[in-house]
Parts: C-alpha cells; sequence; structure tokens
C-alpha cells in the first residue's frame, strides 16, 4: 500500500529552544519526501471527521493487521502527570512493532533518526495517518498548543498491553535516571 499524504520535514536544528518549536536552521534543510518513505516511514491523509467509517482507514488497518484501536487525548486537562508524560514521549525510543497514529485533533511533531544519526523532524495534524517502521528510532512532541487527540492502532489488545509494560518500565527507568 502507498503513502498519499504529502509531508514537510527538515533536518532538526538542536538548540536550546522549547522542544514544541519548529527546531528549523535558518536557512532550512529540508528533507525529500521520498527519503522519509526510504526510511519506511507510511504516511496517510483521512477523512477523521466519522473516521470510525473512514473506509480507506479500515482498508489500512485490514491489510496491515490492526484489530485494536483507542482513543487517546494528550493535554494538561485529559492526562494525569501530564508534563512528565510528554517528557517520557520525547525521549528517544523505539519499539519491536509499528508505531501507528491517527490524529483526530491537534497538531505535534515526530523526531526520527536517519541512517546517519541526525532527528529528521516532521508535523503531524489533524486528518494525519503515520506508521514508523519496528526498531526505528523517534521520539514525538506536542507543538505550542499542548493538545493532540489520536487513535492509536495495534495488533492485538495484548501488543498494546505490551508496548503499555515497556512503556511503564522505561518510564521507571527515566524517573530513576532523573533523582541520581
Amino acid at each position: 500500500m502507498f503513502s498519499l499524504k504529502e509531508l514537510e520535514a527538515w533536518e532538526y536544528n538542536a538548540n536550546d529552544e522549547d522542544h514544541r518549536l519548529t527546531h528549523k536552521f535558518s536557512p532550512n534543510r529540508p528533507v525529500p519526501q521520498e527519503h522519509i518513505h526510504e526510511l519506511g516511514v507510511l504516511t496517510w491523509k483521512l477523512d477523521v471527521d466519522e473516521w470510525e467509517k473512514n473506509t480507506l482507514l479500515e482498508t489500512i488497518k485490514m491489510d496491515r493487521g490492526y484489530k485494536y484501536s483507542e482513543v487517546v487525548t494528550v493535554c494538561p486537562k485529559e492526562m494525569e502527570d501530564f508534563e512528565e508524560k510528554v517528557k517520557g514521549f520525547f525521549q528517544e525510543h523505539m519499539h519491536s512493532q509499528e508505531e501507528k497514529r491517527l490524529i483526530l485533533d491537534g497538531n505535534g511533531y515526530w523526531d526520527i533518526r536517519d541512517y546517519d544519526g541526525k532527528w529528521i523532524r516532521f508535523p503531524v495534524t489533524k486528518c494525519d495517518m503515520i506508521v514508523l517502521p519496528p526498531g526505528m528510532f523517534h521520539r514525538f512532541t506536542l507543538d505550542e498548543n499542548h493538545y493532540i487527540k489520536h487513535g492509536a492502532e495495534s495488533e492485538s489488545a495484548a501488543s498494546k498491553l505490551y508496548v503499555l509494560i515497556i512503556w511503564i518500565l522505561v518510564q521507571e527507568r527515566i524517573r530513576g535516571q532523573s533523582a541520581e
């Protein structure tokens, strides 16, 4: 299945600014969409106003074996320990399974590691579906609006539980390092 979303991406400029800003170099160092796809990232633009009835989403889910979905809202009013969790999202990590997100509302940024170790950043907004391949180092941050609502797809509730257990272990490790 091919990707349908036009994607703007650029080399991440690591500086002291808030990680929720764009972090573009001046002049910008764009990364072609083709390169993102060569890295294994899949992207679609889907109608999410009635996402539960979207036939393209159903086809993607069926083709990729996604059987379980949940909706997650990341914002200070909806998420307990918001600041701590957002810091955790921005910690570099990877998964043994695909990372899949359908953005239902709000905005954020994915950062992915290129083969040469550089960070590449691209924004996600309402209607974007992003799939990162297994083993890809990545991190995520909200933009300065501090809000995103997304659908998280997985192969089964058991695989979601496995990811949750790994996430908890990573968070405990991060907390332990912060305390030292």
